[in-house]
């Protein structure tokens, strides 16, 4: 009998904007029960931080070395994991002896797949020491040891949820819209496809910060007010990543920002919704066939401008679009989620991807198990 575990997963993604904390109980197979959801921000000084991180990791080739200001701030960043974990479980009320095991993702500061190189800093040994549950963390690595490209690792998750809720007949594709966007296609035989599929929110947030010193485009209202500037989106979609026959996994900075004075403040926003929509559209076409059905999770299913673009693209492709919520699922927590299931099956030795979403040789079982 497969045992069921209780889980809380860690999620600081590609916009650096804050921890998300979800907790599950799951037996990391087709057993999930969805629990609380918290979302920790960052300040704006943290934040900061982060970048620092990613410029000092540009000229890493070791994925342990932790130069002394990058070591400072990943014990910084493992220590707000902590904090983060606490403050969840005193919301909720639980206690840390309730909790099996914390899917910790870290926080990823360099992603070359080609190179057979990723970075998440996060202290797994120190989360756990601090938070006393155990950790698994490091959870990409061993996939390109293997031959895979490090990414993505929630379609596994994914394809459980698929499972709850597909109808006879569909074929349905995730969306997860952060700072650079993925797709898993679920077939109605249960095969997975999935891949980055280009742009997401990372290159909208870093135009809108530019010119306002706003993080982010609120619910789309900046670029709702612009125009399309046709020329530069077609620098974007006629990227090589567009082209080429074989998905790869993107780094944050694989698209280069916008460049002062390209644009206006809201036909550059509305511009770069409009290539996070089609650049979706456009890697549709490396799918086994086209959806029945899209779920949208992340961040950027809360900006109306983009989501316009993409459901009036899919519609013409006669597929319809969910929001997470629309479907019965939190678009929020669903990363957060993932990663906690991820854990429980890193922990009973399944597998964590396959050929079929990061090109992998074999179906294989990854992360770094530290003790409480």
């Amino acid at each position: 009998m497969d045992v069921i575990k209780t889980a809380i997963g860690l999620m600081s993604g590609t916009s650096m904007d804050g921890i998300d904390v979800a907790l599950i109980r799951t037996d990391g197979r087709g057993f999930i029960e969805r629990g609380p959801f918290l979302g920790v921000p960052y300040d704006a000084d943290f934040r900061e931080r982060l970048k620092r991180a990613l410029e000092l990791a540009r000229g890493l080739t070791d994925r342990n070395d932790r130069p002394a200001e990058l070591g400072d701030i990943e014990l910084e960043l493992t220590g707000r994991h902590a904090i983060a974990v606490t403050a969840f479980l005193e919301r909720f009320g639980l206690s840390a002896d309730a909790v099996d095991v914390l899917g910790f993702h870290g926080q990823t500061v360099i992603h070359r797949p080609d190179e057979g190189l990723t970075i998440q800093i996060g202290d797994g040994q120190e989360l756990a020491r601090r938070t006393g549950i155990s950790v698994v963390y490091d959870m990409r690595a061993n996939d390109m040891v293997h031959g895979g490209q490090g990414a993505p690792l929630v379609p596994a998750y994914h394809a459980a949820l698929a499972g709850k809720s597909q109808q006879q007949g569909q074929t349905v594709c995730f969306v997860n819209i952060g700072g650079i966007s993925n797709l898993t296609f679920i077939g109605t035989d249960g095969r997975i496809s999935a891949f980055d599929s280009g742009p997401g929110n990372t290159l909208i947030d870093q135009w809108v910060e530019m010119q306002t010193g706003k993080t982010y485009d609120p619910a789309g209202e900046i670029s709702g007010r612009g125009k399309v500037i046709a020329t530069l989106a077609e620098r974007y979609l006629q990227n090589a990543f567009f082209r080429g026959n074989v998905r790869r996994s993107l780094d944050r900075g694989d698209f280069a920002p916008l460049r002062p004075g390209e644009a206006s403040l809201e036909d550059g926003a509305r511009t770069l919704a409009h290539v996070a929509a089609a650049s979706i559209i456009k890697s549709v076409n490396f799918l086994p066939e086209t959806p029945s059905i899209y779920i949208v999770c992340g961040g950027g299913r809360l900006n109306a401008t983009l989501m316009a673009e993409f459901s009036a693209m899919a519609e013409r492709q006669g597929s319809r679009v969910l929001t997470a919520e629309e479907a019965g699922f939190d678009g929020d927590a669903m990363e957060a989620e993932a990663w906690a299931y991820l854990a429980v099956r890193s922990l009973e030795g399944l597998p964590l991807t396959f050929p079929g979403t990061t090109g992998v040789d074999a179906p294989v079982s990854g992360g770094v198990i530290a003790k409480a």
